[in-house]
C-alpha cells in the first residue's frame, strides 16, 4: 500500500520533453501561487517520463497520486496503457488523467470504458489542470486511508475471531466425556461464531446419585462463556457441600448466591440440574427459567419444566424441587435454547415442541447426529439456503447460538 500523506506527486507520461516541462512549470507556478499545501497542508512532487514502455516500471518505483497520461504517443498509446495500470495491483487505483490534443467524443468514451478518471485536452488552463489534480489526488488519499482502515478492521476481527474459537475449544476441552455404566452420557456441542455462555456437565456425586445440569448465561462473548464455566467449576469442584449437590433447590440457591447480576455486569443464567439415585431410580430436579428437559419412555415423551426464574436476578430465590421415578431404558435429553430457537423463513421459530416431536418420532440409535442435521436443514432453510445446497451449506453452517444437546441413558 502507498504511503498516506498530503502530498500530491504527479507523473506525467508524454513522449514530447516540451510538454512535460510546460506541465512541469504550470504546476510548480499554482502551487507557489496558492501555497505549498494548496489548501491541503501538502505540496506536490513532479516527475515526467518520455518512453511509454517504461511508465509501468516509473510509477511503480514513484507511487503517484495521479497520472497524467498522453493518448497519443509512438510504439504503445495511452489507451493501450490505462488495463495495464488497472492490471496492477498496486496502480489499479491511482487517478489516471488522460491528455489528447483534440476533443473527439468516441475516444473520450473509450478512454473511460478502459478506467480513464478524467480527459483534458491538452494543454489545459493551469487553474483547470491543479484543480483536477488535487481532487484526484484527495480523493486517492482517501481511499487509501479508507482501505488501511478496512485492512486493520479486517485484521482486528480476525483476531478476535481466533480468540473466540480458542475460547470455544477451551470451553469444549472442559466439558465431561462420553460416560459408560449404569448411566451413559453423550453430547453434541456447537459453539456459536461468537460464542455464547452454554455450559453442562455430569458427574458422580456419589457411588449412588448422578448428577446432570446444562446451563446458559446470557448474552454472547468471552465475557459468559467465562461465567459459564465459573458457575460449572462450583458445581464440580467439591467446594460446595454434598447435601447442596443432592438436593436441586439448595444448589441453585448456592447458584443465585454466588452469580448476582449486580455483581456480574448485568449477567444472569438459565439452569436445570437433576439428581438420579440409582437405587431408588429417581430423578430429582429444580429448573431456573432454562427449557424443559424431555424424558422418553418408549413412545412416550415427558417435558421436565422448569420450576423458577432465572439464576442471579434477585435476592430472594426458591426453585422447588420435582421428583420422578424412572423405568429402565429411559432416555433424558436436556439441552439449551440453541437447539430450537431456529428462525423460520416465513416467520416464528421451530420451537420446543418441534424439537419434542422430532425426538418422539426419531429411532433411538444415533438421535444426537440426527438432532444436529434436521435443526442444520431448518437452521439453513430458514436463511434461504435451497434444499438442493444444504448439503455443501451445512459444512461451513455458523449458528446463532450455541447447540448444546446432552443424551442420559438409563441401563
Amino acid at each position: 500500500m502507498q504511503s498516506m500523506n498530503t502530498t500530491d506527486r504527479v507523473l506525467l507520461i508524454d513522449d514530447q520533453a516540451i510538454v512535460g516541462e510546460a506541465v512541469r512549470r504550470m504546476i510548480a507556478a499554482q502551487f507557489a501561487q496558492n501555497g505549498a499545501g494548496g489548501g491541503d497542508g501538502g505540496g506536490c512532487e513532479y516527475r515526467s517520463v518520455q518512453d511509454p514502455t517504461q511508465a509501468i516500471a516509473a510509477a511503480l518505483e514513484f507511487k503517484p497520486t495521479v497520472i497524467l497520461q498522453d493518448i497519443e504517443m509512438p510504439g504503445l498509446s495511452g489507451l493501450e496503457l490505462l488495463p495495464a495500470y488497472r492490471a496492477n495491483a498496486l496502480l489499479r487505483d491511482v487517478p489516471v488523467l488522460m491528455l489528447t490534443g483534440k476533443e473527439d467524443p468516441a475516444v473520450k468514451a473509450d478512454a473511460f470504458a478502459r478506467g480513464a478518471s478524467d480527459y483534458l485536452v491538452k494543454l489545459p488552463h493551469p487553474v483547470e489542470l491543479v484543480a483536477r489534480i488535487r481532487h484526484h489526488s484527495r480523493g486517492f488519499r482517501m481511499q487509501l486511508e479508507r482501505n488501511a482502515a478496512y485492512e486493520a478492521l479486517r485484521a482486528s476481527e480476525a483476531h478476535m475471531k481466533a480468540e473466540i474459537h480458542r475460547a470455544a475449544s477451551y470451553v469444549r476441552s472442559l466439558l465431561d466425556p462420553p460416560m459408560d455404566g449404569v448411566v451413559q452420557a453423550d453430547w453434541r456441542f456447537v459453539p456459536c461464531e461468537s460464542l455464547g455462555g452454554d455450559v453442562f456437565g455430569y458427574h458422580w456425586i456419589d457411588e449412588d446419585h448422578l448428577a446432570a445440569y446444562v446451563l446458559d448465561v446470557s448474552g454472547h462473548g468471552v465475557g459468559p462463556a467465562l461465567m459459564g464455566v465459573s458457575a460449572m467449576n462450583l458445581i464440580r469442584s467439591g467446594s460446595l457441600e454434598r447435601e447442596q449437590l443432592l438436593d436441586p433447590t439448595r444448589l441453585l440457591s448456592a447458584l443465585n448466591a454466588a452469580f448476582p447480576m449486580a455483581r456480574h455486569d448485568g449477567m444472569y443464567f438459565t439452569v436445570w440440574y437433576g439428581v438420579y439415585d440409582r437405587r431408588t431410580r429417581e430423578l430429582a430436579w429444580a429448573g431456573g427459567g432454562h427449557p424443559p428437559s424431555m424424558l422418553l419412555r418408549g413412545d412416550t415423551l415427558h417435558q421436565l419444566e422448569s420450576t423458577t426464574y432465572m439464576v442471579g436476578v434477585t435476592d430472594d430465590y426458591d426453585a422447588p424441587t420435582m421428583r420422578m421415578t424412572l423405568e429402565p431404558k429411559d432416555r433424558l435429553y436436556l439441552f439449551s435454547d440453541g437447539v430450537f430457537e431456529l428462525h423460520l423463513l416465513g416467520g416464528g421459530i421451530w420451537g420446543v415442541e418441534s424439537l419434542a416431536a422430532f425426538l418422539q418420532e426419531s429411532p433411538a440409535e444415533g438421535l444426537l447426529d440426527a438432532v444436529v442435521r434436521e435443526t442444520t436443514r431448518v437452521m439453513l432453510e430458514g436463511r434461504g439456503v435451497a434444499v438442493a445446497d444444504i448439503p455443501a451449506a451445512a459444512a461451513t453452517a455458523s449458528w446463532d447460538d450455541d447447540f448444546s444437546l446432552i443424551e442420559l441413558r438409563f441401563n
